[in-house]
């Protein structure tokens, strides 16, 4: 089953909003067994979209589009699909119903341009927007193209909340029913840390030359110092088993999971909480701790302790170690991690400080030294990184580093 995306907006072509959409769609149709061929950003201009539709379907069964179903008169999507399947835009009471309840609460959203939502192209099946007032519009267009008895185009709002519940509730669903599609899952992928992604490749070669003979594929996807290995093809299960005794060494996940999920789910499991105290990182990794559902119950608080007198009066760090030793070095650090466990009273602690540049680098602590701490019931560690030059770069790889690390202490032991 092949598939493309067409994303719609001047916003997107002129850098005001960022394509999140295409990214998140791309990995749930993967995850479904859908091959996507191409994503394609256009105008709010109906040659441009229609040109964009005309070349998607000479290569794709599916067409999924994003954007330009609001009322302002920017939002043209709705009009030219009228036109692309010779259809002409109706009354539909149940979007119009759906619309009226959205907005029950608020009366000085129902006014004419509201109104204009519930009018949908005649020949689309509508599919509920839960969240929203742009309706979700299915067409079919019959080719001899396609591997289908027709192809499918379905249009959605370009909002990333909107456009996420539509996929999982109606979209994925619709496809399912319509193209019969298979549930066998097509790749596995592992989270490792500690290698480069050269020597990893070294490591791997005969194995990956054996991998191409079974009609399997091997990914490498490197980020802020860890590397995801994905193998893609069926029946993958013995390859994988043979892969993790090869990366062991390693390894920090069998899952392609958010290290912030598999940490918070393995402290729910030993019904421990965290606390975190930040410096370079400036509240990024408590952001990263309290990103899912649920994470209450293991993520309790957070200091950003930027200046050193919070570092001192609110987490209790010795203002001669501050003096002595500077607010970048192991001796704070430590001091930081175990102040903040017990001012929150959480079982675990990290804490971060470190020289995030691009200025304030001296000879022995240049610019990309950053120093983290873990406290938890086993004990407190401390390491020394040197993550790069770039400011986000760097205060990204730290998140990544503390988080690894207390994955690895919590399912390893120290």
């Amino acid at each position: 089953m092949q598939a493309e995306i067409i994303t719609i907006g001047d916003e997107l072509l002129i850098g005001q909003v960022v394509d999140t959409n295409s990214a998140w769609m791309a990995e749930r149709l993967f995850e479904e067994g859908i091959t996507l061929k191409q994503i394609t950003s256009v105008h709010d201009d109906a040659a441009h979209i229609t040109a964009a539709l005309d070349e998607a379907f000479t290569r794709a069964d599916i067409v999924l589009t994003t954007g330009g179903l609001g009322p302002t008169k920017d939002d043209i999507t709705k009009h030219v699909l009228c036109d692309y399947f010779h259809t002409r835009l109706v009354s539909s009471p149940q979007v119009e119903a759906h619309v009226r309840d959205l907005y029950s609460d608020r009366p000085d959203v129902l006014n004419r341009l509201t109104a204009t939502q519930w009018l949908v192209p005649e020949a689309c099946t509508v599919l509920t927007n839960r969240v929203g007032s742009a309706p979700i519009m299915a067409f079919t267009k019959n080719s001899q193209f396609s591997t289908l008895n027709s192809q499918l185009l379905i249009a959605m709002p370009g909002v990333p909340y909107e456009m996420k519940i539509a996929m999982d509730e109606q979209v994925l669903p619709y496809l399912t029913v319509h193209c019969a599609l298979s549930t066998v899952n097509r790749h596995r992928t592992l989270l490792l840390s500690g290698i480069a992604e050269s020597a990893l490749a070294i490591h791997l070669e005969d194995f990956e030359n054996r991998l191409s003979q079974r009609g399997l594929h091997l990914a490498y996807l490197p980020k802020d110092g860890t590397i995801r290995l994905r193998i893609d093809g069926a029946n993958c299960d013995e390859a994988l088993a043979e892969l993790k005794t090869l990366v062991k060494d390693w390894l920090v996940l069998e899952q392609d999971q958010p290290l912030e999920l598999a940490l918070g789910q393995r402290l729910r499991d030993k019904g421990w909480t965290i606390s975190t105290a930040e410096s370079c990182t400036g509240g990024k990794l408590a952001a990263l701790l309290n990103k899912h559902s649920g994470s209450s119950a293991w993520y309790w608080g957070s200091v950003v302790a930027y200046d050193n007198s919070v570092k001192q009066h609110v987490l209790g760090v010795s203002a001669d170690d501050l003096s002595c030793y500077g607010a970048v070095s192991e001796q704070v650090v430590r001091q930081m991690a175990e102040g903040v466990r017990q001012l929150c009273h959480t079982d675990c602690a990290i804490a971060t400080s470190g020289v995030a540049g691009p200025t304030g680098g001296t000879p022995d602590k240049p610019v990309g030294t950053v120093w983290i701490a873990w406290a938890t019931p086993l004990g407190t560690e401390a390491q020394c990184f040197h993550l790069g030059k770039l400011r986000e770069q760097i205060t990204d790889r730290a998140c990544t580093k503390a988080l690894i690390h207390l994955c690895q202490v919590l399912f390893r032991g120290w």
